[in-house]
């Protein structure tokens, strides 16, 4: 048995139960087996197998009382995966299907896009099985004062920066900055995704789908394609979605559907995104209401359906695991040529597989959606200097950041002799700095 099956086979022994987290180690690993041939000296140091260990592991009760007066328990998770390039970066999901084994598989991603981004920023992940839709603020506010209550003994600006992702946007890290500040009398910058009146970074919101956008337009080049023109699906409604469109639009694409959880809308002449906006981030109402006020477009229940629509590019924004394998021959079939992962680890094993078969532009999670925590570091270091960027100023050097990922990536498929595939390039390019990094530190 090789090493890397080896150390795979031990993961998925010791973290029964937890698929999500075994389906991103053998995802990473797998790609690894060409750099482990030409770099012996990282199986004597153990590198795998502690790559694979996260360095903390925190489960706690988050009690709360809801409007009725009523006691809710809920759980909450934070995963301190690895350190060795930096404090412990990764976003807070509060979701009904969170589990140890998801906030893993996030966590353990986490390391190698943060990595990706050039910046000096380790891997972790947090969250909770709250679930913030039909909730009031009050209900929210003392569900986050809750929370934090226990996070903040593990956190801080040198040792473990949160940030936002599915179910927290600006209202609970606002709810959760403020309990901080209460419980340490520390004004740091220890959560990311703040508001702008309180250490918050312009152009942070836009990030992940914006950055999204960039690093397809870079891949698109080297095929000779842009936006400009295009037909584009986009699944989801949320921050990384709603901006994504944003900026394909301002490339003059055309994006024809958006979804959420139960289903989707189709407009054939173009998604009017200042509804979309207005209903999720402000009335946070279904995407259904759409077509009532457009009523030429169509809304169709359940979510797979938005990829048997013919497209150029198509961006998977939603969540894990939604594009499976026949999603994925659908999209090739009707002439898509680009697919880039806005959400973590949106295509099953068997779609990744698809879409590398292809030979279609393929750009994986790990890079196509790490703007997000590229702004986030960005909004660490303004923070640290007490100093705020223009918005101008961030776009600009997020959009190299980006620039910079896709360049890395494609030169590591390059180098171990998988030349276009993105895919096991950003895991060789993002794990090669975090295993030289561990090299030079120790056993630790």
């Amino acid at each position: 048995m090789s090493y890397v099956q080896n150390v795979l086979e031990q993961a998925i022994k010791r973290n029964p139960g937890e698929v999500e987290f075994h389906q991103a180690v053998k995802e990473v690993l797998d790609s690894l087996e060409p750099v482990l041939v030409q770099r012996p000296e990282y199986e004597k140091a153990g590198i795998l197998e502690r790559i694979v260990e996260p360095e903390r592991q925190i489960l706690f009760r988050v009690p709360w009382v809801d409007d009725q007066g009523n006691v809710q328990i809920n759980r909450g998770f934070r995963v301190q995966f690895n350190s060795a390039i930096g404090p412990y970066k990764g976003g807070i999901r509060f979701h009904p299907s969170v589990y140890l084994g998801i906030i893993k598989f996030l966590g353990f991603e986490q390391i190698f896009k943060n990595s990706l981004t050039g910046l000096p920023i380790g891997g972790g992940k947090g969250g909770s099985d709250f679930d913030p839709k039909g909730k009031s603020d009050g209900e929210v506010m003392r569900f986050c004062q809750s929370f934090m209550n226990e996070l903040y003994r593990y956190i801080g600006a040198d040792t473990d920066v949160p940030a936002g992702d599915i179910g927290v946007g600006g209202r609970e890290v606002g709810y959760m900055f403020g309990q901080y500040k209460k419980l340490t009398s520390l004004y740091e910058g220890v959560l990311t995704g703040k508001g702008l009146t309180y250490g918050g970074s312009l152009a942070r919101t836009e990030a992940t789908g914006y950055g999204l956008v960039y690093i397809m337009e870079e891949a698109l080049k080297t095929k000779g394609k842009s936006f400009d023109g295009a037909t584009v699906v986009i699944s989801g409604s949320g921050n990384v979605a709603i901006y994504a469109t944003q900026k394909a639009q301002q490339l003059d694409a055309k994006v024809v559907a958006l979804s959420d959880s139960n289903g989707f809308v189709y407009d054939k002449d173009g998604i009017k995104l200042a509804t979309v906006k207005r209903l999720k981030e402000v009335e946070r109402k279904r995407i259904r209401e759409y077509v009532k006020e457009h009523p030429t477009a169509e809304y169709h229940e359940g979510c797979q359906g938005i990829w048997t629509i013919p497209c150029d590019i198509a961006l998977p924004c939603a969540t894990q695991n939604e594009l499976d394998g026949e999603a994925a021959k659908t999209l090739v079939k009707n002439g898509c040529f680009a697919v880039g992962e806005g959400a973590n680890m949106p295509s099953t094993p068997e779609a990744a597989n698809e879409l590398l078969a292809s030979k279609i532009i393929y750009v994986p999670a790990k890079a196509a959606n790490a703007g997000g925590v590229a702004c986030s570091a960005l909004e660490m270091s303004q923070n640290s200097m007490r100093y705020s960027w223009t918005f101008e100023e961030v776009d600009a050097k997020l959009k190299n950041i980006m620039i910079g990922i896709y360049n890395n990536i494609n030169a590591a498929a390059k180098e171990f002799g998988m030349e276009g595939n993105l895919v096991a390039g950003a895991n060789i390019a993002g794990f090669l700095k975090v295993a030289d990094t561990m090299m030079a530190q120790g056993i630790v």
